[in-house]
């Protein structure tokens, strides 16, 4: 009785490991086609929520600059992690700061 019980059990992971070659990569893992390594990705957290900041103030100039590229631009959400809420709120700082020349519209090369 306990043979025919193990051999269903191997016989039942065998299986599973066919099926689990099948199934498609998750969305935070490529398989890289030169050397058939996986990437994987760190999911990236908001600084704002993590921190439990809600006021984001224009005049704090240190805070901004990291969401602000050298050529002006501002950094976009999928880069540096912020959810869309506090994106929103970056963005409308920046663009405060930028009017009152705490922080350049653009800087020449």
């Amino acid at each position: 009785m306990d043979l025919e019980n193990m051999e269903n059990l191997e016989n039942n992971n065998e299986e599973e490991m066919k099926g689990k070659g099948e199934k498609k990569a998750h969305f935070n893992k490529e398989i890289n086609e030169k050397d058939g390594r996986k990437k994987f990705f760190k999911k990236k957290v908001c600084y704002f929520c993590k921190n439990n900041i809600d006021v984001l103030d224009y005049k704090d100039i240190k805070l901004l600059k990291r969401y602000v590229k050298d050529s002006g631009k501002i950094i976009p959400k999928r880069l540096n992690g912020t959810c869309s809420k506090h994106q929103r709120l970056v963005t409308k700082a920046i663009k405060r700061a930028r009017n009152i020349a705490l922080l350049p519209y653009e800087t020449r090369y």
